[in-house]
Protein backbone atom coordinates (compact mmCIF):
# COMPACT_ATOMS: atom_id res chain seq x y z
CA UNK A 1 0.00 0.00 0.00
CA UNK A 2 1.17 3.53 -0.79
CA UNK A 3 0.20 6.55 1.34
CA UNK A 4 0.43 10.19 0.28
CA UNK A 5 -0.97 13.50 1.46
CA UNK A 6 -3.61 15.22 -0.63
CA UNK A 7 -2.03 18.12 -2.48
CA UNK A 8 -3.72 21.51 -2.11
CA UNK A 9 -4.26 24.12 -4.78
CA UNK A 10 -1.02 25.77 -3.69
CA UNK A 11 0.88 22.59 -4.59
CA UNK A 12 1.71 21.74 -0.98
CA UNK A 13 0.83 18.58 0.95
CA UNK A 14 -2.19 18.98 3.24
CA UNK A 15 -1.63 17.75 6.79
CA UNK A 16 -3.93 14.99 8.08
CA UNK A 17 -5.57 14.39 4.66
CA UNK A 18 -4.35 11.22 2.95
CA UNK A 19 -4.84 9.05 -0.10
CA UNK A 20 -4.01 5.40 0.44
CA UNK A 21 -3.52 3.36 -2.72
CA UNK A 22 -3.84 -0.40 -2.26
CA UNK A 23 -1.91 -2.81 -4.47
CA UNK A 24 -5.25 -4.02 -5.91
CA UNK A 25 -6.02 -0.52 -7.27
CA UNK A 26 -8.50 0.59 -4.58
CA UNK A 27 -7.97 4.18 -3.39
CA UNK A 28 -8.98 5.41 0.05
CA UNK A 29 -9.43 8.96 1.30
CA UNK A 30 -8.55 9.28 4.98
CA UNK A 31 -9.13 12.44 7.02
CA UNK A 32 -7.24 12.35 10.31
CA UNK A 33 -7.97 8.83 11.65
CA UNK A 34 -11.14 8.10 9.66
CA UNK A 35 -11.62 6.52 6.25
CA UNK A 36 -14.10 8.81 4.46
CA UNK A 37 -14.37 7.33 0.97
CA UNK A 38 -13.14 4.45 -1.14
CA UNK A 39 -12.80 4.35 -4.92
CA UNK A 40 -12.82 0.65 -5.72
CA UNK A 41 -10.75 -0.56 -8.66
CA UNK A 42 -14.00 -1.75 -10.28
CA UNK A 43 -15.39 1.82 -10.26
CA UNK A 44 -17.67 1.52 -7.21
CA UNK A 45 -17.59 4.35 -4.67
CA UNK A 46 -18.18 3.73 -0.96
CA UNK A 47 -18.64 6.50 1.61
CA UNK A 48 -18.49 6.15 5.36
CA UNK A 49 -22.05 6.40 6.63
CA UNK A 50 -21.11 8.53 9.65
CA UNK A 51 -18.08 10.53 8.49
CA UNK A 52 -18.59 11.24 4.77
CA UNK A 53 -19.75 14.81 5.50
CA UNK A 54 -18.41 15.25 9.03
CA UNK A 55 -16.99 18.77 8.72
CA UNK A 56 -16.22 21.49 6.19
CA UNK A 57 -12.59 20.31 6.08
CA UNK A 58 -13.64 16.72 5.44
CA UNK A 59 -16.05 17.90 2.74
CA UNK A 60 -13.43 20.10 1.09
CA UNK A 61 -10.90 17.30 0.64
CA UNK A 62 -13.53 14.63 -0.08
CA UNK A 63 -14.63 16.89 -2.92
CA UNK A 64 -11.04 16.97 -4.17
CA UNK A 65 -10.80 13.17 -3.92
CA UNK A 66 -14.10 12.61 -5.78
CA UNK A 67 -13.69 15.63 -8.08
CA UNK A 68 -17.20 16.93 -7.35
CA UNK A 69 -19.23 19.08 -4.96
CA UNK A 70 -21.04 17.96 -1.82
CA UNK A 71 -24.32 18.54 -3.68
CA UNK A 72 -23.17 16.22 -6.46
CA UNK A 73 -22.11 13.59 -3.92
CA UNK A 74 -25.50 13.78 -2.17
CA UNK A 75 -27.32 13.33 -5.49
CA UNK A 76 -25.28 10.19 -6.20
CA UNK A 77 -26.03 8.82 -2.71
CA UNK A 78 -29.74 9.51 -3.20
CA UNK A 79 -29.67 7.82 -6.63
CA UNK A 80 -27.89 4.76 -5.23
CA UNK A 81 -24.77 5.34 -7.31
CA UNK A 82 -22.64 5.74 -4.19
CA UNK A 83 -23.08 3.29 -1.32
CA UNK A 84 -22.91 4.21 2.37
CA UNK A 85 -21.06 1.73 4.58
CA UNK A 86 -19.28 1.49 7.90
CA UNK A 87 -15.68 2.01 6.74
CA UNK A 88 -14.34 2.53 10.26
CA UNK A 89 -15.53 -0.49 12.18
CA UNK A 90 -13.49 -1.41 15.20
CA UNK A 91 -11.85 -4.81 15.14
Amino acid sequence: MRISNIIGLNGKAIANQYILTHDNGDKYFQSYDSIIAVKKANGDILLDEKSWNFSSTTAKYRNVFLNETTKGTQKKIDAGIYKLANLNSEA
